[in-house]
Formats: C-alpha cells, structure tokens, sequence
C-alpha cells in the first residue's frame, strides 16, 4: 500500500530528478554525434563554446572596463558612487548572460567531457605518486549529479557512485568563460590526487588545471588562482583570501575572484569544520596569561571534587546493595547522591557502572525532575554540596560558592573569584555626594579594573576546568611532539595549525604538562559559513547531506537533491545491539570479528575516539588475530591500510577516518562470502556519520553488511537516549553478556541522534551570528582598503573624511565661540591658516565655517598635487589609508577578542550577550572608523608639507613592520625616514618631533601603567598609542 502510495505521490528527490532525464537523453544523443569527430575537431568545440560567451558579453565587458578606468580618475564622491551601483548593475547583467549561454550549451559541453573520457580510457599517467589507468565513462545518474552542481545545488550521491568524475562536468562547463572554478576538497592529499587524475580531461582541451598545497609560495599560488580550474582544500582557499586583504599593493594578491565553487564531502566542510572560525594570528608579544599560576589551584580542586563525587558514589552503592530492605527515605538518599555524582563528574567509571543497572539511571532521572521543577529552584540544594556542577549537554560548568572558597587561600580576600556588580557599584558612586568628579571618575576606573581583572581570572579558571571534566587526551586531541593536536570528532584526523579558541587550548597546555604556548592576537579572521558566501555560485557533493538538508537550506540557500545509484544497493543493514556495559559490548564486538575472519570476510570496525581503536587493539593482539589500526595516530599509513581493507580475512579498526573519503575496494572472491562487514562500536552523534560508515560497503552493487554494538554507557545513550530502552532492559531481566535487539531501538536511538543535531546546528547558528557582526564590519574595512590597493584614486573619500572632521571640529568650538582654538586645531590638521575677523566668524555661521575651511582645505590640496605631482600624491593617499586602516583594524579585532572573551558573563546580569556584544561592538566600530579618518586625514596633510623627495613607500611589501608601528602621537607623519629626510624635516618650521628610540622592556597591553595610576596600560595612556 505504501508502495503504491509513493508512486502516486514521488518524493521531492524523485521529481527533482525526473525534471532533468529529458537532458540526459539529449547530452546522449549529442554523444553519439560526438564519435566520428576526430580528436582536433572534438577540441574545436571548446573554442566554439569560449567564442560564443565572448561575443555574448563583449558589450558588458567593455562597459564594465570603461566603468573600472573611471574609478582611478579624480572624481567627486558622488560620482563615484554612480559609478559603483552602475558598475554593480553591468556586473550582474553580465553574469546572468554567462549563465544563460552556459544552460545553452550544457547538453553539448556534457557530452565533450562524456566523449573525451572515452578517448581518455586505456591510458595511463601519474595521479599523486600513483600510476592510474582511465576507464570511467559518465553514467547517466552521473550526468544527472552534474546538472545538479552546475544549477548550485548539493547533489547526495552514494560511496562508489563516482563523485569525484561527476564534478568534472560542470567543472569543465563553468571553466569556459575564464572566471575561474574552485575544487575544494577534505584534505592536499586529495587535492593533488584529484587535480592530476581528473585534470587530463580538461588539459585535453587546453584548460589549465591548478593546484593549492600548504608548502607553496605565494607565486606558485598565484600561477595556479590563474588557472581554468584550481583544487585546494577550505583551509587554503580561505587563509588566501585573508591574507590577500593584509597585502600593501596588489602584486602581492594571489586570488582573482570568488565565481564558482564545488565543495566534494560538503557536509565535512560547511558544517563539521564551520564551527571554527579560519584566523590568522599573531603571538602577543608580552604575553600575560594566568594558565600555569591557577592549575595547580585547578587540580586540587578537581582532585578534591573526585574524592567527593567517590563518596557520593559509595553511599549511593550501598543503599542500592540493601535491595528491598532500603526504606523510602534511603532510596531518596540514594537518588539525590546520584544525581549529584552526575552532575559533579559524570565520567566517573564507578558511576557508569551503576548506571549500566536501568533502575539506578531510571532513579536518578526522577530526582532530576524533582529538583528541576520551578524553574530548577531546588537544583542549588544538589549543586552548592559540590566546588563545581557540570552541564555535559551544554557543555558548561558552574564554579559554586564552596568552590571558591576551595581556590582562595587564606592570605586573599574573599571576593578574589567574584565579579562586581558594575551596575549597582556604578550607582553607588553616582549618587555618593561626598566624592568630587574627578574622585567619582577615578572610583569608576578603579571598579573597572576590578572587574577586568576578576574577570580574567574567572575566565582562566572555567577554561581549566573544561580542560580537565570534558576533554580528554586520545579522545578529543593527542599529544604529538610535545604539542597539543586536535583530534576531528567527525573525520578522525589530526587538525595541524588548528587551536582552541578562548584560551580552552592553553587550559588544556597547562593540563597535560607541556608548553603553554603564547597568548595571540587575531590579525584577520572568517568563519566557513562567510567565506563560502563570496561565491557567485556555490555547490556541492556527498554521501550524506540528506540528513542536513535544513541547514544546508537556511544558511547557505542549497538545495539538496539525493541521486539515484547506477546499481541497487544490496547491503544488508542490520538493527542495532544494544548491551549494559561497554565491557560487554567490546567483548561482543570481538566475537563477531572472530566469527567473521572464519568465514573469510574483510572486516571494517569504525570507532568514534582513537582510545576505543587501542582498546579493541589490544583486546584482539590478546587473542592473536592479525589487524591492522588506523586513526590519528597512524594517518601516515592511511591510503595503505584502506588498499588491503578490502581483502579475504582482513580485520581494520578505523576511527572516522575511515568513513570520508576512502573507497573500499573487494578483493578477489571476497563478492561470493558476502562482501564487507561493517562494524560500528558506538552510534556518533550525527546520523550522516554512521551513513558515511555503512557506505562503505555495497558499494557499486558490492554485496556487505553492517552491525552497530552500543551499550548504555555510551556517550549519546547516557546524555541523549530514551528511558524505555532501559526500562525495556530491566523488564526483560536482561543479564551479563545479553543484548536486546530490536527496530524499534534502532529508530529510538536516531531520535536521540537527532535531538543532538538539533543542539549543534543552534550551537552554529549561534556562532555565525556572532560572526555576522564582524562580517557586517569585515564587509566595510575590505571594501574600503581594496579600493586603495587596485588603484582607486579615493581623493573624493579623502576630502569626505575631512568635511566630517572640519564639520565637528566647528561644532566643538562655535558655540562657545572660541576662534583660536578653532584656527589652531585646522592649522595643525591640515596645515591651513584660517584669516577671518571675529565679527566675520560670528556672521559665516557654522554652516558658512564648514564651506570656507573646505575651500581652503581643497585650495591647499590642489597647490601639492601641482607641486609635487597627481601620481605621487595618488599613491601617498592609497598607502595612508592602507597603513592606518591594517593598524585601526588590528587592535579593533583585539577589543571585539576581549569583549566576546567576558560578554557571556553579562548573561548573570539578565541580559542578552549577543545583543551586547553587537551593540558594543557597533560602539567600537564607529570609534575606529572615527580614529581611521582622523589617521588618515593627519597622514595625507602632514606628509605633504615636506619638501623632500619621497619613492612610493606602496611598492615595499613590508607588512610585519608596517603592522606593528606605534604612533607616539597624533602629529606624527607616520612613516620611517631616511636620516637625510630627517634633516631636511628639522630644517623646517614647524616641524613634527623625532620618535625617541626606546631601549627598555615594551609595556604590555594589560601591564600597570608606567605613569603610576595603577590603571592597565590600555585603559591609561595606552588608548593614545
């Protein structure tokens, strides 16, 4: 019945897919076509397809070119944004004829590529170090996923179906009109691989095929942004496009644009690795982290928590151990200890086991409710008995009032872990009538201080904690040449280069002993989400995106489209097993392996921490069968160990590495035992993960079956999993050893997996927020300084700086009619003299002063621009605006990394942290645009006053220099100088101070002030450096 129901009423995939057989006929009859055509007349067709776009927007294009010379003439600000909304429009009309002539010619360029790799089959050259032999023709199915890519969508395509040659059709397609096509892929490992294998059908029609690796320089970059079609993982496509907006001139870029991109294992890229954001770092150069002084206060005070929790544990047994005899009171006693167990360390491997018995968890999750009613009112009874209560599903802890304690010594004030109420303090002050202005003001910085500094401290000792309750060594990271290395959760793979943010990754440094690395300061940052938004067009392919598809949709509008296989898959899924404990569940999976060797099957045991791969390891050397292990500590041998995955008796544990992109191939004979046998040892937290497992085998119609072992001790069933497979358990009187095996354990289980989805796509919804403040700012800093690196001549926006200057540096002082303080500020600013008699500037008005200082301003400007020449002035104001904008910009991210470091506390205040955080930082925005105007306008005017020769400072790349300068003060040039330029400034009137050279230690940006407030440098006479 429901069979028939789905063929009356087909699923979105089906139709999606049943719209584009028609082109799919046509591409195969153009192919046909295709046969009698020797190999030039067959690369003639590209030159046809490349013509007929140019001349399509030939028109556009030399309009847009027209627009762009424009652009570098001296022009009003007006003007020149016509130019841009004019150059916008032309710019998207352009693009949509591309796009028109490209589904145009779609059947016919398909069916190139579709002839070209019957050419191609039969030949052999070298794809990675490894001699391949083509012999892959487009099926159907596969021509359909790639029309799917070209209109910009994800297209889910099952392990085998040949993902990898469906992206060279729109590939190929999209390359035609020379803008360029971005491969990302998971890993350089397969960037190279790729390019050089599939890259001979495109070098067969004289495209050029590039390649990105982590190694190379940055003219090997950009050769290969310069070609037809680059390969390169999100890591290296992103960090270019940050570092190509640090650049001081434009020869120095080394993209060419953002037009399309396909991103192969899409689901690992946009939504694994989004929720850490690509930064570019530099070390603070004094740094003062508290990381080393407060773990050994940390470490006692986990240290004190475990004996507690044990404690906890052992009343908890013994009460249990009394059975029927236990009074009411007594089985309360019991639940109340558990749950305090739980919530003070749920790790505990004694708590675990009373946990494996349903009835104890099913007791505990009843005093839960109890102490949660009301708003969790009673919840402080079980949390205020303990230093510190953790939250495993928010990921959080909570430092309590005996916790505190527990970290002050005696020799401390009390307070020294509590932050003040700035509110009521600051009200306080105000409304103390005994203290003067400037005492009130010094109360004010002094409680400030306070809080920044109790707030570190806070901050340090959270991240210690975190360190220590939740995040555990060969399970969330490994120790690697004396360096903390990031373990994926999703892939498995070692994350090279790649740290914690917000100190977590020191926290976890001072843990484990080793050295605790430099503070750093973001220099530039983006998230994925972000960086994947530039593109015009953007698709992608993988095994399992289905799963996902509501997000794919809600924040990067694609459409997920599942493509059918070329041959069913026969694999033979079986229902989940379900054990008490992990002891139980390890032995079981040891015994299927034993049993499957027998036979002959290869066997892939997937596991979700490198931890569970030694401990199956060593279980199995135990009983002497041969195996190979691949996770992060192995990954050297990765492409190794998955060649022999596939054959007779072979045995692999593999952490999730084995799940993405690694391709199983059968041995001989190994079809007719029953093909693969997939075994998992723990359901992981996102359904595609498994999926990515199961597909592993059956692949092309492979025969292969899976299994996943689970027990109740399980991450996902202890945090997310449904009560009645415990009181199922109970029920049954299930005993050691026994499982409980059933569809409907199954089907409870991937509910639990999606309530987990559910929490970590809030978890990255909620980053990108915070991501699209600085986007939003990111958006406007890039936009200003590209316009001074391509060549822009931003006079207009120059002299826009200065009317808004000029206009609230007279409403500063009109009104209190104070001319010489107005004159001598718009000397010192713009080197003008202003001659007006008082009874003049009381008739100009503010309205008259504004026009008659920018004419003077505009008169002076056009005398230098005659005296030392349009082309020299053009690049003094491009370098003045790139030097100030990289200095402003920097610190600017250094305050937002110090305000989203403390904004959650302000949660404790009521108050929304992301609203805080977006309205301080629009209030920190203003302020630097302000500071870079002000910069700007001091740089230009200033530097135009000297006499001397100057070579454009725009053509040296000396970027850590130029962005690390310190200004002493607000009239200096801002430029190093020759020591004869020097002279010849100490010979004019007027002339700005020489910065003294300082020999001793730099101040740090927290350090006391030198000058003795007792303020932080930053917060004293730092805010003017």
């Amino acid at each position: 019945m429901f069979n028939f129901l789905k063929k009356i009423f087909p699923s979105k995939h089906e139709k999606d897919v049943k719209e584009l057989l028609p082109v799919v006929e046509e591409i195969n009859e153009h192919y046909k076509e295709l046969a009698s055509l020797t190999d030039d007349e067959l690369r003639a067709k590209t030159a046809e397809f490349r013509e007929l776009i140019r001349s399509n927007t030939q028109e556009h294009e030399d309009k847009i070119e027209e627009l762009r010379s424009k652009l570098t003439n001296d022009i009003s600000h007006d003007e020149r944004k016509e130019i841009y909304d004019e150059l916008e429009k032309t710019e998207n009309e352009r693009d949509d004829i591309i796009e028109d002539t490209l589904n145009e010619i779609l059947p016919q360029a398909f069916a190139v590529v579709k002839d070209t790799c019957r050419r191609l089959c039969g030949k052999e050259w070298t794809a990675a170090g490894q001699r391949v032999q083509w012999e892959m023709i487009p099926f159907d199915v596969q021509l359909i996923g790639g029309m799917v890519l070209h209109q910009g969508k994800i297209a889910e395509m099952a392990t085998g179906e040949g993902k990898t040659l469906v992206g060279t059709l729109p590939q190929f397609l999209n390359a035609l009109p020379g803008k360029g096509v971005h491969i990302i892929t998971v890993n350089d490992y397969l960037a190279k691989r790729d390019s050089e294998w599939m890259g001979e059908i495109f070098k067969f029609h004289g495209l050029t095929v590039g390649v990105i690796l982590n190694d190379m320089d940055n003219d090997k970059r950009r050769e290969a942004y310069a070609c037809d079609i680059v390969y390169g993982t999100n890591n290296e496509f992103g960090f270019d496009y940050l570092r190509d907006n640090m650049v001081v001139d434009k020869k120095f870029m080394v993209q060419r644009g953002h037009n399309f991109a396909i991103v192969d294992e899409v689901d690992s890229v946009l939504i694994d690795e989004a929720r850490t954001p690509l930064i570019i770092s530099g070390a603070v150069e004094m740094s003062e982290h508290k990381f080393d002084e407060m773990n050994p206060r940390v470490k006692r005070l986990v240290d004190a928590q475990k004996s507690l929790i044990a404690k906890y544990v052992g009343e908890a047994e013994a009460i249990i151990n009394k059975g029927e005899a236990a009074s009411k009171d007594e089985i309360h006693a019991a639940g109340v200890a558990l749950l305090r167990a739980h919530r003070g360390f749920p790790k505990n491997k004694k708590l675990l086991k009373l946990f494996s018995e349903p009835s104890n968890k099913t007791l505990m999750q009843q005093t839960e409710i109890e102490f949660l009613r009301d708003n969790s009112k009673r919840m402080p009874e079980i949390d205020d008995v303990m230093y510190f209560a953790i939250d495993e599903k928010a990921h959080s802890i909570d430092l309590t009032e005996k916790g505190r304690e527990f970290l002050t010594s005696s020799q401390e004030d009390k307070d020294f872990f509590v932050l003040p109420d700035m509110g009521t303090e600051i009200a306080q002050i105000e409304n103390d009538d005994t203290l003067s202005e400037t005492d009130k003001i010094a109360k004010k910085d002094a409680l400030g201080e306070l809080y920044s500094l109790r707030s570190d401290r806070i901050h340090t000792i959270q991240q210690l904690l975190r360190a220590y309750s939740l995040y555990e060594n060969d399970v969330e990271y490994v120790i690697q040449d004396n360096k903390i290395m990031i373990v994926d959760e999703f892939t498995g793979r070692v994350l090279p280069g790649r740290r914690y943010s917000e100190g977590l990754h020191q926290a976890i440094e001072a843990k484990e002993g080793v050295h605790v690395e430099k503070d750093t300061q973001t220099l530039a940052t983006i998230t994925l989400q972000n960086y994947f938004r530039l593109y015009k067009k953007l698709a992608g392919m993988t095994g399992t995106a289905e799963t996902e598809a509501g997000e794919f949709l809600d924040i990067y509008k694609l459409d997920v489209v599942v493509i059918p296989t070329n041959r069913d898959c026969i694999r033979d899924d079986v229902n989940d097993v379900v054990y008490k404990t992990k002891r139980e569940k390890y032995n079981a999976v040891i015994a299927e392996i034993e049993e499957m060797k027998k036979i002959g099957r290869p066997v892939l045991v997937g596991t979700t921490s490198v931890e569970v791969s030694e401990t199956l390891s060593r279980m199995l050397k135990r009983k002497q069968v041969a195996h190979e292990v691949l996770n992060a500590k192995q990954h050297q041998r990765e492409a190794q160990i998955i060649q022999n995955a596939g054959l007779k008796s072979a045995v692999t544990i593999a952490t999730n590495m084995a799940g993405r992109g690694t391709d199983i191939k059968l041995g001989p004979g190994v079809g007719d035992l029953g093909g693969l046998h997939i075994i998992g040892t723990e359901r992981h937290e996102a359904r595609r993960i498994d999926r990515q497992l199961r597909g592993r085998a059956g692949r092309q119609g492979d025969p292969g079956s899976s299994k996943f072992f689970l027990s109740l001790e399980d991450d996902l069933m202890r945090l997310f999993g449904s009560e009645r497979i415990s009181r199922v358990m109970e029920k049954l009187g299930i005993e050691e050893g026994e499982a409980i095996e059933h569809s409907m354990i199954t089907s409870s289980v991937e509910r639990a997996q999606k309530k987990v989805e559910e929490n970590n796509f809030g978890i990255r919804k909620r980053l990108l927020e915070y991501d699209n403040v600085m986007n939003q700012q990111r958006e406007v800093i890039y936009d200003r300084r590209r316009q001074a690196l391509m060549g822009e001549r931003i006079k207009d926006e120059i002299f826009d700086m200065a009317g808004s200057y000029v206009e609230k540096t007279v409403q500063k002082y009109y009104p209190e009619g104070d001319y010489n303080g107005l004159r001598d500020e718009i000397q010192r600013t713009f080197t003008v003299l202003m001659d007006v008699s008082p009874e003049e500037f009381q008739k100009l008005g503010e309205k008259g002063l504004d026009d008659y200082i920018m004419k003077l301003v505009h008169e002076n400007y056009s005398r230098k621009e005659e005296k030392y020449g349009v082309d020299l002035i053009a690049q003094i104001e491009r370098f003045a605006m790139l030097t100030v904008i990289d200095d402003k910009w920097k610190e600017h991210l250094r305050e937002m990394d110090d305000l989203k470091e403390g904004i959650n506390f302000r949660a404790y205040g009521q108050k929304d942290p992301l609203i805080e955080y977006k309205k301080d930082g629009f209030g920190l925005f203003v302020q630097m645009l302000e500071d870079i105007s002000k910069d700007v306008i001091n740089f230009v005017f200033k530097f135009t006053t000297q006499e001397q020769k100057v070579e454009a400072p725009v053509q040296r790349q000396r970027l850590p220099q130029r962005m690390t300068t310190i200004k002493q003060s607000a009239d200096g040039v801002g430029m190093k100088m020759t020591p004869e330029q020097s002279d010849n400034m100490q010979s004019q009137p007027n002339d700005t101070k020489k910065i003294p050279i300082k020999v001793g230690p730099k101040v740090g940006r927290n350090d006391p002030c030198p000058c003795g407030s007792g303020k932080k440098y930053k917060n004293c006479h730092g805010k003017e450096a």
